[in-house]
């Protein structure tokens, strides 16, 4: 049986003139782009842009849901209330469908961005806010890591669910990820990701940063846009995992 695995990328993180990463060169490679809100990153325009260069190139559309947090680009814990943080789940996802529908596409599934993304993944009382977030105004399925709080949280309340792993971050002994404070955390050699990435798709298994091989699910693999050279990380792995015979396609299209 043919593997089939979805290539993703968070896009559309410049704010007002501000740009980071090359969104159009990604949007070549990948076949699924996470879309900042506004919420840590990007803005009206950039949203509406992003979506539109996405459909042009046939690239599923999600929502990148982070904390209210622009000055700390959604990577600090907020300590928020879950109302709030349903209510600003909603809102950011409403957003990027208005955006979406206003180019003539739509948002497909939803995928929390940074340290709320690592957060529920463990904390259920934000993972349930997340759920209610999305669940107020879609049927959307909710992309994050295999095992996490918020996947079962997502799959009671009725919600598909799309499991994912990242190719350019360490990986701890328990399946979560090495924080960004830590040396290593971060991959950036090329072909040593590409290699390692195929090996997480055609065997299910990774090298975690004590050496340990632990096992690793996922419908979904994610290049971040802002990790220096993405574009020719994501270009590898796209080239690695076709010559290992697996096919690319988004899963949520």
């Amino acid at each position: 049986m043919a593997i089939s695995i979805d290539l993703n990328a968070d896009l559309g993180e410049g704010l007002g003139p501000g740009r980071m990463g090359d969104d159009a060169a990604l949007l070549g490679i990948v076949t699924s782009a996470n879309i900042a809100c506004g919420f840590h990153a990007g803005d009206p325009a950039i949203m509406r842009r992003t979506c539109e260069l996405a459909a042009a190139n046939s690239v599923a559309i999600g929502a990148h849901v982070s904390y209210a947090d622009l000055t700390g680009f959604g990577r600090r814990f907020i300590d928020v209330d879950p109302v709030e943080l349903r209510d600003g789940v909603s809102y950011q996802l409403g957003a990027l469908q208005a955006m979406a529908r206003a180019v003539g596409t739509e948002v497909t599934y939803v995928k929390p961005h940074g340290m709320l993304y690592n957060t529920i993944v463990h904390h259920p009382v934000q993972a349930q806010a997340v759920v209610d977030g999305v669940r107020a105004c879609s049927q959307l399925p909710i992309m994050g890591l295999s095992g996490s709080v918020v996947l079962r949280l997502a799959a009671d309340a009725g919600l598909r669910t799309v499991t994912e792993a990242f190719v350019d971050r360490a990986y701890n002994v328990d399946g979560t990820l090495v924080s960004r404070r830590l040396p290593g955390a971060v991959l950036h050699d090329a072909e040593a990701i590409a290699e390692r990435t195929v090996r997480m798709v055609t065997s299910g298994q990774v090298t975690a940063a004590d050496g340990t091989d632990i096992g690793i699910h996922c419908e979904s693999l994610c290049v971040h846009g802002d990790t220096p050279d993405a574009v020719h990380i994501a270009a590898a792995v796209r080239r690695a995992l076709q010559q290992a015979g697996v096919a690319l396609a988004a899963c949520t299209a």
